[in-house]
């Protein structure tokens, strides 16, 4: 798998992911500065969470060697398994908790949308790609989902939220899955 394929491979699920909460989020009705500054915060929390990942994996490949590329696939996988297995209900109300609270609640917000991106981070430090060209597309396709999520959230309602989390869940596994299959037949 060429290096371009697998930076698209983890970035796309991500922004599936992130368009799912901005659907849910575009549900309250927001103005339009929120959804501005929404963007931005999804964007900035977005690029730098895997920068935050790389780092702390950095250590961890050099450690694991050979195996780093099985241990990435299987953060992806855990990933993926986290995305299907958690309440949709709970969160998207936790989400639209945080956007009346502030500058704290912009922070909490920012964080719990990209704790995603800080497993990518790791996964992409094992891998070895490079991790500004993910941190770069990640800003930019959450910047991007994030406004259309948001503007058409009010219109589509709580099912394509749910749709959306469950894709970006199967799409880290069976990336994952690809990427150990790859892996053994190398």
């Amino acid at each position: 798998m060429g290096e371009i394929w697998k930076i698209a491979a983890i970035v796309v699920p991500m922004g599936i992911d992130t368009f799912g909460v901005a659907l849910a989020l575009g549900l309250a009705g927001l103005g339009v500065d929120s959804r501005w500054r929404i963007a931005l915060l999804f964007a900035v929390f977005e690029a730098v969470m895997p920068l935050v990942g790389f780092a702390v994996s950095a250590p961890v490949a050099g450690a694991v060697g050979g195996a780093a590329d099985d241990l990435a696939a299987l953060v992806l996988i855990a990933l993926g398994v986290y995305a299907l297995a958690r309440d949709e209900d709970s969160e998207a109300e936790r989400l639209l908790a945080f956007t009346g609270r502030g500058a704290p609640g912009a922070l909490l917000l920012g964080l719990s949308v990209s704790i995603d991106e800080l497993a990518v981070g790791v996964s992409a430090g094992l891998l070895g790609l490079p991790v500004l060209v993910i941190a770069l597309a990640a800003g930019v396709q959450a910047f991007v989902v994030t406004r259309v999520g948001l503007q058409l959230g009010a219109r589509l309602g709580d099912v394509w939220h749910e749709a959306a989390e469950r894709l970006a869940g199967a799409a880290f596994i069976a990336l994952g899955v690809l990427l150990l299959a790859l892996n053994a037949l190398a």
